[in-house]
């Protein structure tokens, strides 16, 4: 079964679109347009091992030319080959070294501990602002952002970037805008950093870095920079679900404040599985493929539906429901558990932070159940129609 361009179906229902073609498909691939381009979206662990086979697909001109613009902009993710095996190597470098991660969730749950005691009052104050700021301070400092560098901006800019990349209206106009600002203010950063002696701090060894015996120029030098500082700041997404489910679910509080890294971990994954981030990845067919008896001819895209895989009951027992222990001792697979790609994060797509994301996010899920606060009324629903989805009102929350 083909289906027509479904541009607006998406732009409409959102996380929900890929997951109901689907099962009017019966689980199989689907063909379709999207965009005005042919296409077929793909699901489950099995499409995600072929999504990042080697030589199946591209990227430099997958993405969507609004999304480059506003959320990554014209670095890594738009490589593809010895390309991008040589500049993800320097984001390995710089985010795989576990003795950096540990550091950045240190001083991300110090900085959270100082903005905290800020917070306290009875004013309410939006968990999903708060953490923005605390997260885009914490990460500058950690990659050594000169302390005269106005962090208010970028913070404001940065979730700017993130939650404008999937619209074409109001958002998606601000995001565009901030990008500019930011990819300018960070190239003045850049050429600053070049003038001074080479330090062992990623800002440095980004402002650095050679390729084929070149420097990057001082605007690509800046997305890559941006490209570490603007996914550690987007785990505010995932601080204020962790809000929303340590009210929806009061029972996983007690683990979490006593410390226990394991359960941890394993609510931390809950939260990237259960709540909407990313609906689905894109790539184009390099040539002409099958999958599951589906023709894919070159130049296709391929859509691989994140969040459906994600709800999918035949991965994810009772998929709706919000059971961290699905997590205790067990192994997670490289295809299973996708919000920021599947595969090897060394050498493939998959995104070489993902460990900083679940470090500072469990920093951050231990430090909120351990506050002493309370939420006011307010309307804490989650449109999923809208993407990147929100926590509508924050959520707000009150720290006596």
């Amino acid at each position: 079964m083909a289906f027509g361009d479904q541009t607006l179906p998406f732009a409409t229902k959102g996380y929900a679109w890929l997951p109901d073609l689907r099962r009017r498909s019966h689980n199989r691939p689907i063909p379709m347009r999207f965009g005005g381009q042919r296409a077929v979206a793909v699901s489950g662990p099995d499409a995600a091992r072929f999504f990042y086979g080697e030589g199946h697909l591209e990227r430099h001109d997958a993405l969507p030319e609004p999304v480059v613009d506003t959320l990554f902009g014209r670095g890594v993710h738009t490589l593809d080959d010895e390309a991008h095996r040589a500049r993800k190597a320097l984001f390995v470098a710089l985010l795989m070294h576990q003795d950096g991660i540990d550091t950045l969730a240190t001083l991300t749950g110090k900085i959270f501990d100082e903005a905290a005691d800020g917070w306290r009052g009875d004013k309410p104050v939006s968990l999903f602002d708060g953490t923005a700021r605390v997260l885009t301070d914490a990460v500058s400092r950690w990659t050594g952002v000169p302390d005269e560098f106005d962090l208010d901006a970028p913070t404001a800019d940065l979730v700017a970037m993130v939650d404008g990349f999937a619209t074409l209206g109001p958002r998606h106009v601000r995001a565009r805008l901030a990008r500019r600002r930011q990819e300018k203010a960070f190239a003045e950063l850049i050429e600053a950093v070049r003038r001074q002696e080479p330090a062992d701090t990623p800002v440095s060894r980004i402002a650095h870095h050679l390729e084929d015996g070149y420097l990057l120029d001082a605007r690509t030098a800046a997305v890559e920079l941006i490209n570490i500082i603007r996914p550690t700041t987007a785990v505010a997404w995932f601080a204020a679900f962790a809000g929303h489910a340590l009210d929806r679910w009061p029972g996983t509080r007690a683990r979490l404040r006593a410390g226990d890294d394991e359960y941890t971990l394993a609510f931390v994954h809950e939260l990237r599985r259960f709540y909407p981030f990313a609906p689905f990845l894109g790539g184009r067919a390099r040539r002409d493929l099958t999958f599951q008896g589906t023709s894919i001819p070159a130049g296709s895209l391929v859509l691989l539906d994140v969040y459906g895989q994600h709800h999918d009951e035949r991965v994810w027992p009772e998929p709706y429901e919000f059971r961290p222990e699905r997590f205790l001792g067990r192994r997670v697979g490289e295809f299973e558990l996708i919000p920021q790609g599947g595969g090897d994060p060394r050498t493939g797509h998959r995104c070489p932070g993902e460990k900083i994301t679940v470090a500072v996010l469990g920093t951050l899920v231990q430090r909120l159940a351990k506050l002493d606060y309370y939420l006011p009324p307010q309307n804490a629903a989650i449109d999923l129609s809208r993407v990147p989805a929100q926590v509508r009102s924050g959520p707000q929350i009150v720290v006596p």
